[in-house]
Parts: structure tokens; sequence; C-alpha cells
């Protein structure tokens, strides 16, 4: 039996809170806690695929440090806008 909706969800939720950094679980677990629930279905695959980059090169996209593939951009817009809306706490 394949992963339900809801099971991708809290698996998606689950990982972007548990990073291999504590700045990107700042940055994803609150974006996937308000966020993930409103995407498309083919933006939530877009995350999901997103999920597995590596947090430096997250960091840099979302900071605008450099580009991110264009497969990304989109998204990376999204998470870096919410990450601008609140402050980052725990550093």
């Amino acid at each position: 039996m394949g992963e339900t909706a809801e099971d991708a969800l809290k698996r998606m939720r689950m990982r972007s809170w548990r990073r291999g950094t504590k700045e990107m679980d700042l940055v994803l677990g609150p974006f996937a806690d308000a966020r993930l629930a409103d995407l498309s279905a083919s933006m939530l695959a877009a995350y999901d695929a997103l999920l597995a980059e590596n947090d430096q090169d997250l960091m840099q996209w979302v900071l605008g440090r450099s580009a991110p593939p264009d497969r990304f951009a989109p998204l990376i817009a999204r998470i870096a806008a919410h990450a601008r809306q609140r402050p980052l706490r725990g550093l």
C-alpha cells in the first residue's frame, strides 16, 4: 500500500524539522507547519525533492546568495518570504 497524503505531509514536516543544521530546521520547520497543507500537488512534489538537497545549498538559496535550480525557484521564494516574516529564534 502506498503512502497516504496525510502520511506524506507528516513525513515532510518531520524531515523539515530534522535537518542537518539547526538553521535549516528553523527555516523549513515553521514553513512546513504553516504552509505545506496549502501547497498544490506539484509544489508538494517539489518540496519533497527539495528535502533531499544539501543544507548548505538550501541556506544559500534562501538567503539569496546563490540562485536555486529553476525547478526549486518558486518554492525557495515562498520559503524565503515566510522566513523573513518571522524572526529566527533559538540560534
